[in-house]
């Protein structure tokens, strides 16, 4: 973990090409899916007091990808996410708090037009110069919701009991941004 007073003050841009916005859901009560997006943008505003700091991204929801052509039109559908009522999954912080060597990150999620507050366990990987001149700094941050605050309710139940999707999703960031 590195120190994020490393951080030069000013607006980060997320390189979308360097970063991943995933996510793991159960599958059968027993296996896991994963998937991503792969539209996605943001901006990290760093403070001088880094723990005042704040960050704004937009995810297309059409962009979601499992790997399952089938699973993606589903999640595409106003079953998940209705992106012909809802296209994108907005977040925007509300605060950063220091949590022993690493980080909490508060923000409001916005989904199929539902707002809730967020916690992401944030870990600050390092700061460092690239090759073309710029400066970029990486970030990873891991939170776990229930799909139904956000109306996201589907299922269907197991013959041999249970469901077909669990409730519980991992969203996994891994986020490389450039210094403006």
């Amino acid at each position: 973990m590195s120190d994020l007073s490393q951080l030069t003050a000013g607006v980060w841009n997320v390189d979308t090409s360097h970063s991943r916005v995933g996510f793991v859901a159960r599958h059968l009560m027993i296996a896991k899916v994963r998937g991503q997006f792969r539209d996605f943008s943001g901006v990290i505003t760093i403070a001088p007091n880094p723990l005042e700091s704040e960050v704004e991204a937009v995810v297309d929801l059409s962009s979601v990808d499992t790997g399952d052509a089938s699973r993606d039109e589903h999640l595409r559908s106003a079953d998940f996410f209705g992106v012909d009522q809802h296209p994108r999954m907005t977040f925007t912080s509300t605060g950063v708090k220091e949590d022993g060597d690493d980080h909490v990150l508060f923000g409001d999620l916005t989904i199929n037009g539902l707002t809730r507050q967020v916690e992401f366990d944030l870990t600050f990987e390092g700061v460092g110069p690239d090759p073309w001149g710029g400066t970029r700094a990486a970030f990873t941050a891991e939170a776990e919701v229930s799909r139904k605050d956000w109306g996201l309710e589907w299922n269907a139940a197991l013959e041999t009991g249970g469901v077909v999707l669990g409730d519980k999703v991992k969203i996994e960031l891994e986020i490389e941004a450039v210094k403006a």
